[in-house]
């Protein structure tokens, strides 16, 4: 198999499956071949002979092969021998040349040594030098006060005294390293000294100011031990700010808030009169201003929280807000002047950084600034929000916090009686009035609550994201709900005038003889309108509001801002509102279909144009729909909603009415049906009747209204079949209407006149008949009826 593929070749006599017999008729297809076969003989012969020759030539090849593969062998391995020999030779040559280089080099080693170590030693000696040098001039200087030279000097004994760490176990050495230690402690007592002697601690400063001895002394503070800085630093502070803690005491008049002005103005006049004296005697880098700044604010938060803890009735919430504006706006301004570095190692805890920024209603409230109440003018707007890299907030604001309660209190009252003005305000004014721009319009009240709103959350949030955010979001629900029961469902119309709740569909749905319900009035559907509006705003804004208060108040405190009550809340305005516009127009329509069930439909003689029940529903359905449609034209969804609704109430009612129409003719039904038909049309053109600007109604409501009327046309269709045979009769109502249920079918042979006996029969008929499947016995005739055109 593999040969073929080494050795291709298209002889037959190499092929596997070579038959001689084949191969020989091949050779003489004919008799008269045969004459050729001496030459045929020779050739093979020849052919067999070249073989032969090949086959012995190969062969002879192969003897000589192994004879010399062994010979080449041999000749590797003396080749070999000769190659490990030479290298054997250099590797001892070059052992002998490392010998040598050794015996050259010893010398010049112990040279490089000794070189090292002399340089070494001359290095250490000058830094012995320079040290025992500077160790004499700094004690010296040190007596002499000569703090501008110590600076410099001192840094270079510390800097030369780290390379003879590890020589401390000199005596020598040692000694130099405790005079360096008792030269600094002798300098931080000293120059502690000349700032306690400068700037005592007890009356009043040094006349002369300060002084260049100072400024050099401060220099070396930086060399010495961070605790001398330290102690320099607060000493100063202390005594800079004792005459605050005596200006303002708690015995004093100008300590309580309604002076809190008089505190800020005194530090900004101390930082003044602190630059022009001693800003170039204490290095940049130590933030003295800044430092000042920040203790004076640590004590005066600490001061007022105790003072507001003895008078805690004293405070009010104007006084409230007018301490926190001014400490609020005391802080920004800190903030433009200082970067707030030295917080972190300032006396006392360094204030939380405030969260994030996200004011509620700042810039996404769909109400104007144009709109904000003005009534509340003594309650001063703070400043806007900081940026949220303020490090001093809440720096002195922090100790209004436990008070906020006050504040909480005062909105309670301030929205409790702006609930109540915006009750008298509706009864004053009266509904928006009718075809005018106010028709409809989202009552200005709300937009008032909610911009009253934004300006607390605004207030709030500039004093704590904790516990009194919570209890102003508590406040916020139980205002809206208070907004939702006095303004929008307390001033709702009520159904009738004997009517308590006006928000129950039942007394409308009771058909009472001889009697219309009241329609409302327009000013009525126009104040309907406006409250739905007024509701869908309330609800998309009060879970803004939602949204903006948990992104305001602490993560850990997110839970517990829940505003889906109060949403529930409007949407069921909204619900009520609806179904109060459903409720009118449907009652309009009652009498109509009233006296549709009256009329003898068995005596109709001829069919003709719409009956004037139907006109009359046409009527009314084009006195309500535009009103209502124009006045929810901000509110396109909820106006959709009426519309099914309406179509839910309205349809169902109408098919229970043909039911009473009995008996009923053939004329008579055919009279209906157009009546239906005509009712169809104006119904699925309810969404743009009236409308100049005629829009495809949408298709969940064209869904139900073909739905809803195509059963009361497929009714008068099985009404106007004949009862003969009955079978068919029922097959093809089984067909049309596909209701399994026997009182439907009862009423439909009501409305035919049949007699009792005969309906009697049907309906045993219908019991056997209604398991089949709803279509046609084979054979029989069957009354067939598409769905009605606009033509039938």
């Amino acid at each position: 198999i593999i040969l073929p593929q080494v050795f291709p070749s298209q002889d037959p006599l190499d092929r596997a499956d070579f038959n001689a017999v084949e191969y020989i008729n091949t050779l003489f297809p004919t008799e008269q071949s045969l004459a050729n076969i001496d030459d045929v003989v020779n050739k093979i012969r020849l052919k067999i002979r070249r073989l032969d020759d090949n086959i012995r030539t190969v062969v002879r090849g192969q003897t000589s092969v192994g004879q010399d593969g062994r010979q080449a062998l041999e000749e590797a391995q003396k080749a070999i021998q000769q190659l490990f020999g030479k290298i054997k030779d250099i590797k001892d040559k070059a052992e002998k040349s490392e010998q040598m280089v050794k015996e050259i080099t010893r010398d010049i080693k112990q040279l490089d040594h000794a070189k090292r170590h002399l340089t070494t030693s001359i290095t250490t000696l000058n830094h012995l030098h320079m040290l025992a040098g500077g160790v004499d001039s700094l004690e010296a200087m040190t007596r002499r006060r000569q703090y501008g030279e110590v600076a410099n000097l001192l840094q270079g004994v510390v800097n030369v005294l780290e390379h003879f760490h590890k020589y401390m176990g000199i005596p020598q050495i040692r000694q130099l390293s405790e005079r360096v230690k008792a030269a600094q402690s002798e300098l931080g007592t000293q120059i502690l000294a000349d700032f306690e002697e400068a700037f005592p601690s007890q009356g009043s400063k040094r006349p002369g100011g300060p002084s260049n001895v100072l400024r050099d002394a401060c220099l070396v503070a930086n060399v010495l031990d961070p605790r001398i800085k330290q102690e320099i630093i607060k000493k100063f502070i202390r005594q800079h700010l004792s005459e605050y803690l005596v200006l303002f005491q708690e015995n004093q008049d100008v300590a309580w808030l309604d002076k809190i002005d008089r505190r800020y103005a005194w530090i900004k006049r101390q930082l003044v009169d602190y630059e022009e004296k001693y800003g170039r005697m204490f290095p940049a880098e130590w933030c003295m201003t800044e430092r000042v700044a920040v203790e004076f604010c640590h004590i005066t938060r600490t001061e007022l929280a105790k003072l507001m803890r003895t008078r805690a009735r004293e405070i009010e919430v104007k006084l409230l807000l007018f301490a926190i504006q001014r400490t609020t706006n005391f802080e920004g301004l800190l903030a433009k002047r200082f970067s707030g570095s030295t917080l972190s190692d300032a006396v006392g805890k360094k204030p939380e950084p405030p969260p994030p920024n996200t004011n509620p209603f700042l810039e996404d409230d769909p109400v104007g600034e144009d709109s904000a109440l003005e009534k509340e003018e003594e309650l001063d707007r703070p400043r806007k929000p900081k940026a949220p890299d303020n490090p001093f907030h809440g720096i002195v604001s922090k100790c209004f916090e436990p008070h906020l309660y006050v504040y909480i209190e005062s909105q309670d009252k301030n929205l409790g009686e702006l609930i109540d003005r915006f009750v008298s305000d509706f009864r004053a004014q009266g509904p928006p009035k009718a075809n005018s721009e106010e028709g409809g319009a989202v009552l200005p009240s709300c937009a008032d609550l909610f911009v009253y709103y934004k300006k607390c959350m605004v207030q709030c949030s500039q004093l704590s994201t904790g516990e009194p955010m919570i209890a102003l979001s508590t406040i916020f629900q139980k205002y809206l709900r208070e907004y939702a029961w006095k303004i929008l469902s307390g001033n709702l119309p009520k159904t009738s005038s004997g009517s308590g709740g006006g928000l129950t569909i039942s007394s409308l749905l009771k058909e009472k003889e001889g009697s219309e319900a009241a329609k409302f009035t327009l000013e009525e559907l126009c104040l309907i309108c406006s409250i739905l509006s007024t509701a869908e705003y309330c609800l998309a804004t009060t879970q803004q509001l939602e949204e903006k208060l948990k992104e305001k108040v602490d993560k850990t405190l997110v839970e517990r801002i829940n505003l889906t009550g109060e949403m529930d809340t409007f949407s069921t305005v909204i619900s009520n509102s609806i179904q109060l516009l459903v409720q009118d127009l449907d009652a309009a329509c009652d009498p109509a279909l009233s006296a549709m069930s009256k009329m003898p439909w068995q005596s109709v003689e001829h069919v003709g144009d719409q009956s004037p029940y139907v006109t009359s529903i046409v009527m009314h359905i084009k006195q309500n729909v535009p009103i209502i449609r124009d006045n929810l034209a901000s509110t396109r969804k909820y106006f959709t909603q009426f519309c099914i609704k309406f179509a839910n109430s309205f349809i169902p009612k109408f098919i229970n009415h043909l039911f009473r129409c009995k008996p009923i003719s053939m004329v008579g039904a055919e009279q209906l049906l157009l009546d239906t038909h005509s009712l169809k049309t104006v119904l699925l053109d309810l969404p743009s009747i009236g409308s100049q600007v005629v829009r495809k109604a949408p298709a969940s409501y064209t869904k139900i209204v073909v739905k809803g009327m195509t059963r009361a046309e497929m009714i008068l269709k099985v009404v106007m079949a004949p009862h003969e045979p009955p079978v068919v009769f029922v097959d093809n109502y089984i067909k049309l209407l596909a209701d399994g249920n026997p009182e439907t079918f009862q009423k439909i042979l009501d409305m035919k006149g049949l007699k009792r006996s005969e309906q009697n029969s049907m309906l045993e008929l219908f019991r056997q008949r209604l398991p089949t499947p709803p279509s046609g016995p084979d054979g029989g005739p069957s009354l067939s009826y598409s769905t009605p055109t606009p033509e039938q």
